[in-house]
């Protein structure tokens, strides 16, 4: 079985802010906007090193969107950064109109996504985003596990043309990856192989299925874990040749039930392969203020919820390994 370690924790939107200023030392093209943000979005590096390429819109998140999109038609590549709930729900009709429907050049960024927001509380916390992105055609959709990998995906997306959004967190968390790893947008990546159980993970909850994988290995039981870091499009081929392999799925993601990870693997699982699926995800709710680690517990979003999944679907598949 593979082991993963960290030697430390580092927060996501560090990892989007080295991966802004590689891609903007390659591409002069490259320009930033922030709404009033720009440390919590570790943007302040990309503003002095390129003053003239980066926009203090400041609070006017829908000003930004519509700035962004204007940029593309002179060749630009915009990335625009604010907190989720501000990238995604305020600006819900400018994303729709002006960058989706005419597949504009936009890299919407979103920090601080999901319940590990912490002590903000519900208002901040966006746990609805993902599913709000998928839904717009055009729009790609990539949620990075950790620092490094964050890095990597902010660079993959540069190179792409057309609208994408990339979630990502506040919190200092396990960084476990490494900047060598492989990553392309819309490629699955294989973090353990099995043959008992497939578990689908995306952003924070990839740690947090490793080590779900770890006790289920002691049970028994042979998980494969893949890191979902694309939404949409989704690695199809590398999913149901798992799902095929094992026979049931466990899906885990920091976001509702309803909308994300889940509903793409449930949609492509009807389509294709039916199987027994359990959901690590926010059952219908919104959060409230309290520490990352807590909400976290308290929403059901850690490596013993994703154990518990894990055997309650091989329990349907026929396997009882308690």
């Amino acid at each position: 079985m593979k082991e993963y370690t960290y030697t430390e924790k580092k927060d996501t939107r560090s990892g989007f802010g080295l991966g802004l200023l590689d891609v903007a030392r390659q591409n002069p093209n490259v320009v930033g906007l922030c709404a009033d943000l720009t440390g919590s979005l570790n943007m302040t590096a990309f503003s002095k090193e390129f003053p003239a390429r980066f926009f203090q819109v400041g609070i006017a998140e829908a000003n930004m969107m519509g700035i962004a999109a204007g940029l593309t038609i002179g060749g630009k590549i915009p990335f625009t950064g604010t907190f989720a709930n501000f990238s995604t729900g305020r600006v819900y009709d400018q994303i729709r109109q002006s960058i989706a429907y005419s597949n504009k050049n936009v890299k919407i960024c979103a920090s601080h996504a999901g319940i590990t927001l912490g002590e903000d509380g519900a208002t901040h916390q966006m746990t609805e985003d993902i599913g709000m992105m998928r839904m717009l055609p055009n729009m790609q959709v990539v949620v990075p596990c950790d620092h490094n990998q964050c890095r990597l995906a902010t660079r993959a997306i540069a190179a792409i043309e057309g609208p994408v959004y990339l979630r990502f967190g506040r919190p200092k968390v396990p960084n476990f990856t490494s900047l060598d790893d492989p990553f392309e947008v819309g490629k699955a990546i294989m973090m353990q192989e099995g043959s008992d159980l497939t578990i689908l993970a995306t952003g924070h909850m990839v740690w947090e299925a490793l080590q779900a994988g770890k006790q289920l290995h002691e049970k028994g039981i042979s998980a494969e874990i893949l890191n979902v870091h694309t939404i949409k499009p989704l690695d199809e081929k590398a999913v149901l040749q798992s799902v095929d392999k094992t026979g049931c799925v466990v899906t885990a993601e920091e976001h509702q039930a309803h909308g994300g990870l889940a509903d793409t693997i449930a949609q492509l699982l009807a389509r294709h392969a039916p199987a027994p699926m359990e959901v690590v995800a926010i059952n219908d709710s919104f959060g409230e203020s309290g520490k990352p680690a807590e909400l976290m517990k308290k929403y059901g979003l850690e490596a013993s919820n994703v154990l518990e999944a894990g055997l309650r679907v091989m329990k349907r598949k026929g396997i009882n390994r308690r």
